[in-house]
């Protein structure tokens, strides 16, 4: 065995066990630290560090840093000070870096120190598109570094002097924050991921000369702090969830698809298999919640209707209960966050798995730059982790994907539409039940007033108790009423004819990328196709999902 593939056991070993986001934090640092400011600078990075630990306690912080003199040396030191492991992204191949390091043996022991002890040491692909004619110069190599580990990061910390970039493309500390923050790059597919409504940077002062108005290691925040606290929040709060799956729940470590020993597919497939099974979790605590909910309202409804018609006084009682069960149901939902983690996390296994195969197919293609604005915003968190989870090495192997994909999926929609109509079929009988016996009831009740002087001046016969019938004929064709009120409530939240309309239109989409693969082969835009129309439908699923909140409607 291959020492690359001991590696790549290891690493399966240990995403097995945890299958969680790390916390990417980003590094973007001047050069040239002035000795005096060392202390200072050290102190802030650590405070800011801690509070990222403390922020995020199920969360494993992962530091992005290109280690260049100065800034970024100064924090991959602190963080190693904190157990706090390193990603090192190069601008370009390792030997040629090191010429930086030329008559300060001190910093190149700190440097090659620091590659050692990372667990990846890799050059940083092209952020941006590059001219057709135009060579990677050295400055904008380290532009496309400093952009990789912004693009990649939950948040960026700045050592930084925070005088402006005077060029949209230039390559130092202020060319990548002015990027990240006004998405100011050109990336080399879709549109820039990155600004202020979703990337936030730690500004920590570091002066160049002495005249400078604040003192070294002041620390402020660019960005949206609520977007900060949102991204960061979440992602923990979804690391804590899978380290509460029980055992029987907890993903396993096969690998979706044959041969899948690159270690980021199988990183992939693992956290997306988490998200996998702590959405189907909410999703059954969300059912749930609206069964119980259905329930109550038309318990409710029909106590009412006791009480109102058939002047059962004690009836008043059961509605009290039903209200109060339909508001303890309300605030389990608002407790457990049921419904927008089943949703969100959802939209987090579909992101990993278009990636994951995506990679497995042997593409560069990004699943955050197919992302819609919408997705974006809607789920920024989700967005920010997808780009977490794609920190590596490009794919080596190319693999087909048509069995392990298309026809899956394929497969996947045709029996997700054959469930979803045998619900939409049974809501719709009910319905339609219940309708008929209501109009039967409705022509009985005529009849009865028309017989026996309801609606007549002279009635055909009388009946000495005819105010006892009506009041039950009443309570009946209510009762009828209560139990479509409960399958409108129950069925109506579950978008059913929507849902096997979406499903239906992606089994004959894949139906029809299956004949193009096989008639033109496993092409790039064809990839970019299939990824794409995938992420369209998931995010159309999560927005109407998202007005199906639990609550009772009367």
């Amino acid at each position: 065995m291959t020492g690359r593939q001991e590696n790549a056991m290891e690493a399966h070993e240990k995403l097995e066990s945890d299958p969680t986001i790390p916390v990417m934090v980003g590094v973007t640092g001047h050069c040239a630290v002035r000795e005096a400011d060392g202390p200072a600078l050290r102190a802030a990075v650590r405070a800011e560090l801690l509070k990222l630990k403390e922020m995020c306690p199920h969360s494993r912080l992962v530091m992005l840093n290109s280690l260049a003199r100065g800034g970024d040396l100064l924090c991959a030191d602190v963080a190693e000070s904190l157990g706090i492991p390193l990603v090192v992204i190069l601008p370009r191949e390792r030997a040629d870096y090191e010429q930086d390091f030329e008559g300060d043996e001190m910093d190149r022991a700190r440097f090659s120190h620091h590659c050692q002890r990372a667990e990846q040491v890799l050059i940083a692909p092209p952020v941006e598109e590059v001219k057709d004619g135009c060579q990677m110069t050295r400055d904008m190599q380290y532009r496309q570094a400093g952009l990789y580990v912004a693009v990649h990061s939950h948040v960026l910390l700045a050592l930084w002097d925070g005088v402006a970039a005077q060029t949209e493309d230039a390559c130092g500390t202020a060319g990548v924050v002015a990027a990240v923050m006004q998405g100011c790059y050109r990336p080399v597919s879709g549109a820039a991921l990155r600004s202020e409504g979703n990337q936030a940077v730690i500004h920590i002062f570091t002066p160049r000369d002495d005249g400078a108005a604040q003192e070294a290691g002041t620390v402020r925040l660019l960005g949206k702090r609520e977007a900060l606290l949102d991204v960061l929040l979440k992602t923990d709060e979804f690391n804590q969830s899978v380290q509460a799956l029980p055992a029987e729940e907890a993903p396993s470590s096969r690998p979706l698809q044959e041969e899948a020993s690159d270690p980021l597919v199988y990183r992939m497939q693992a956290v997306g298999r988490a998200a996998d099974a702590l959405s189907g979790r909410y999703a059954l605590k969300y059912r749930r919640i609206l069964v119980m909910l259905a329930i109550a309202s038309a318990l409710l409804t029909f106590a009412f209707l006791m009480y109102d018609e058939a002047e059962a006084i004690w009836m008043i009682l059961i509605c009290g209960l039903m209200l109060l069960c339909a508001w303890k149901c309300q605030r389990v939902a608002a407790r457990t966050d049921c419904h927008r983690r089943y949703i969100e996390y959802r939209a987090l296994a579909e992101g990993l798995r278009v990636q994951s195969n995506l990679r497995y197919a042997g593409s560069r293609i990004q699943t955050a730059d197919l992302l819609s604005w919408t997705q974006r915003e809607e789920t920024a968190w989700v967005m920010t982790s997808l780009c977490a989870m794609t920190v590596g090495e490009d794919p080596e192997k190319r693999h087909d994907i048509l069995h392990c994909w298309v026809e899956d999926q394929q497969d996947y929609h045709r029996r997700a539409s054959v469930r979803g109509t045998k619900k939409l079929i049974t809501s719709e009988r009910t319905l339609r039940v219940a309708l008929v016996i209501s109009v039967a009831l409705y022509l009985a009740a005529v009849a009865f007033e028309l017989v026996f002087g309801g609606l007549s001046l002279f009635p055909a016969l009388r009946l000495d108790q005819a105010e006892v019938y009506r009041t039950v004929l009443k309570i009946v064709l209510g009762t009828i009423s209560v139990g479509t009120l409960f399958v409108a409530n129950y069925y109506g939240k579950l978008s059913l004819s929507r849902t096997v309309s979406d499903h239906q239109k992606m089994e004959r989409f894949y139906s029809q990328m299956a004949s193009q693969i096989r008639m033109h082969g496993q092409t790039e835009a064809l990839l970019r196709t299939l990824a794409r129309e995938e992420l369209i439908e998931n995010g159309n699923w999560v927005s109407y999902q998202r007005d199906n909140t639990p609550d009772m409607n009367v």
